[in-house]
């Protein structure tokens, strides 16, 4: 008999499936052009503790300078508070210093740790970006007030407490240095710190929510007035709760800062025409 030639009937080998391990949020950093890693890693809790120091430390290196001038007049300390609280002048320029170095040490954070400015929302502005501020602003106050409703139902929060913001005797012209003070500054500075670099840290660890919540509490707890002597200001904290809730909804759904820092300015400059309207 012929010999029966071997078959082979054993099956091919089943190329096993091949699964794609999810890379971690916070992988390491890349390096930068000069063959050098970032100096720190940027977590959700780092970047909440660089955020808080930049914010305190911009001030005290405004104070810092803003004492020179009284240091050279050889004024007293009580002279020289007196000379801050009434000039215009001296409050605006302080107020200027203290956002720009914000702005400096955020934008300097960024280059340290190889982060794109437009990774953080620092992008061109477009029309779209007034709509989106327009929007957020009709929800700002309707949510605020409703937030304002039921705290004042279930505890005994005070909707009278004022914020003290200073330029008491500022008038004319001087409302200029005024409006830029706490209409221009302020939204532009806080918008990079809060809504660019913190939610944007704060985003890529957590879901939205948790991120929107994490970065409004603490917007809100910079608005306490902690150090002004008086009670802290609970109205005001609630109040940039909200707005800054709104804000990380902006700073998320458009992808650009600009929609807030509209809807920041366009808050701000409604609160400047309702106290200085009868000093033009």
């Amino acid at each position: 008999m012929r010999d029966r030639l071997p078959t082979n009937d054993a099956k091919p080998a089943v190329k096993p499936k091949s699964f794609k391990i999810a890379k971690p949020v916070f992988t390491e950093q890349p390096l930068g052009k000069n063959g050098k890693r970032p100096f720190y890693k940027r977590d959700p809790l780092t970047s909440a503790f660089f955020i808080i120091l930049v914010f305190f430390a911009s001030q005290v290196g405004a104070g810092l300078i803003i004492a020179i001038y009284p240091a050279l007049k050889n004024w007293t300390s009580s002279q020289g508070a007196d000379w801050l609280s009434n000039s215009v002048i001296a409050q605006f320029i302080y107020i200027l210093l203290a956002e720009t170095f914000a702005v400096w040490l955020v934008l300097w954070l960024l280059k340290r740790a190889h982060i794109a400015k437009s990774k953080i929302g620092l992008i061109r502005p477009a029309f779209k970006d007034i709509l989106y501020a327009l929007c957020g602003y009709g929800a700002y106050f309707v949510c605020y007030f409703i937030i304002v409703a039921v705290a004042s139902h279930f505890t005994a929060l005070n909707v009278d407490q004022s914020q003290k913001i200073g330029f008491d005797g500022a008038s004319g012209k001087q409302l200029y240095y005024v409006f830029a003070s706490l209409v221009i500054l302020p939204p532009i500075a806080e918008e990079i710190m809060f809504r660019g670099y913190l939610f944007t840290s704060f985003r890529q660890k957590f879901r939205l929510r948790y991120a929107v919540i994490l970065t409004s509490i603490l917007f809100g707890i910079a608005h306490l007035q902690f150090g002004s002597g008086a009670p802290l200001l609970w109205v005001a904290a609630l109040d940039t709760f909200t707005l800054s809730c709104v804000l990380c909804t902006l700073r998320e759904k458009s992808g650009s800062l600009w929609p807030g820092i509209y809807l920041h300015a366009l808050k701000n400059g409604v609160a400047f025409v309702a106290l200085f309207h009868t000093r033009f």
